[in-house]
């Protein structure tokens, strides 16, 4: 990489004009197919309980644990892989393999037939992300980029209120099974899609002006790299961080449909319209604001990044309690829709932070690592606690064990919020140190 001068003005970083705008359109697509896809048991979490007979418990560990068992640890080898190969290709096959997986969630029998779909389902969704984190850090400048992270991920809420609008809507006039099979297909064709549309940019271009006086990284293995980013304290408290925001959202989102329908009197045709107007509305809101609030503040400190989640979290408590507790679904809905703007903050802001501290060369590895800690403990236990502690609150609290559920939840608020301020503290700590060996 050229070396620049002290006199010499760093090069500028390429335009990120219509074509990346396209990509980014594209990839937001994808991630919310992505998210439709994983979340439509928990949307129809209720016709499917009375078909297959699965309890709060199974449903918590197949829209959980078992999902990010595999979901987590394939992204590893298939980042590792991106960051060798196309991330464009990696990210169509794994579009292909996800949406035909959840198109065979429509014809499973038995809860073990859904349980091996669903893993399937993982390791195709596994593909998803990490690659187009690192395709959209290499199409926009840094400026940007929290900001287009922050679009990029309005795919969870466009996932969820689509899922919640579209499956719902099917799922009361036909089968819970026929849109298990309509989104696969749509699944496949913008598998396609990416293919035809989709650029591969060139790794690190957005990254020259700021890298120029520094030596190119080097390559490293699998495990090196593996090794690497975990010592690191900031990623290591970065992806613990927002893996216990990840735990909140996935604890709440996974059995809201099944709250609101079973213990607050919310019919399915309800569900199609006002709780996917909620969500939409709500999470979509919150993330594109995160992205801006965060843009502006972390030009000055980096520690945004982690204090402006740290506000987040405990802004949604007292709201996400008032959820809880509100006695029609109604109220319960007003309530919801604080925490569907704020739990999300963080999502854009540990993203961007991850990206921009790695090395363009493996910033897909970077990613997959991150969401492996992330969705280990948010997806993988976030839905498993909290339909586990509904089991065991129905002999003592009856038809409201969801809610003592998720009063057991409402402290991975705080525990969150404690675990960004931390993370704050280590970046301010770690510019100091910068600043005083120039």
């Amino acid at each position: 990489m050229t070396n620049t001068t002290p006199s010499s003005p760093p090069p500028a970083p390429p335009p990120s004009g219509a074509g990346a705008r396209i990509t980014l359109a594209m990839l937001c697509f994808v991630y919310v197919l992505n998210f439709l896809d994983r979340q439509l048991i928990s949307i129809l979490a209720k016709p499917i309980q009375d078909g297959l007979g699965v309890t709060d418990g199974q449903l918590g560990m197949i829209t959980g644990f078992y999902f990010a068992l595999f979901y987590c640890f394939i992204a590893i080898p298939v980042g590792w892989l991106a960051d060798r190969t196309s991330r464009v290709k990696v990210l169509a096959l794994a579009c292909a393999l996800w949406s035909g997986a959840t198109a065979a969630c429509g014809m499973v029998g038995n809860y073990g037939q859904l349980v091996v779909a669903r893993m399937m389902v993982g390791i195709g969704e596994a593909g998803g992300v990490p690659p187009s984190y690192a395709i959209i850090s290499d199409s926009f400048p840094r400026e940007r980029r929290t900001t287009a992270m922050a679009l990029f991920n309005l795919g969870p809420p466009l996932g969820s209120a689509l899922g919640v609008a579209f499956g719902a809507s099917l799922a009361s006039a036909f089968s819970w099974r026929l849109p298990f099979y309509v989104i696969g297909a749509i699944g496949v064709v913008t598998a396609v899609a990416v293919l035809v549309i989709v650029r591969e940019p060139r790794r690190g271009q957005m990254d020259a002006y700021e890298t120029s006086t520094r030596p190119h990284a080097p390559r490293l293995g699998l495990f090196a790299t593996i090794t690497q980013f975990f010592s690191d304290p900031l990623m290591t408290l970065a992806s613990l961080a927002s893996g216990a925001g990840n735990f909140i959202t996935y604890g709440l989102l996974n059995f809201a449909t099944l709250f609101l329908m079973r213990e607050k009197g919310m019919g399915l045709a309800d569900v199609a319209i006002w709780y996917a107007l909620v969500v939409g509305i709500g999470m979509s809101a919150g993330i594109y604001a995160s992205g801006r609030i965060v843009d502006r503040f972390a030009v000055r400190r980096k520690s945004a990044y982690a204090t402006v989640p740290a506000v987040s979290l405990v802004l949604a408590l007292p709201f996400f309690l008032g959820f809880a507790w509100a006695p029609t679904w109604q109220l319960s809905l007003v309530f919801l829709l604080v925490p569907m703007f704020l739990n999300s903050f963080f999502l854009s802001a540990t993203v961007t932070f991850v990206q921009g501290e790695t090395p363009p060369e493996r910033r897909v590895i970077s990613g997959a690592l991150l969401l492996l800690v992330m969705n280990l403990i948010g997806l993988g236990l976030g839905p498993t606690y909290v339909g586990m502690l509904s089991d065991h609150f129905r002999p003592t609290h009856g038809a409201h064990a969801l809610q003592a559920a998720y009063y057991a939840l409402a402290p991975m608020y705080l525990i969150g919020a404690a675990l960004f301020l931390l993370l704050a503290r280590l970046i301010r700590h770690r510019e100091r140190e910068h600043e005083g060996s120039q």
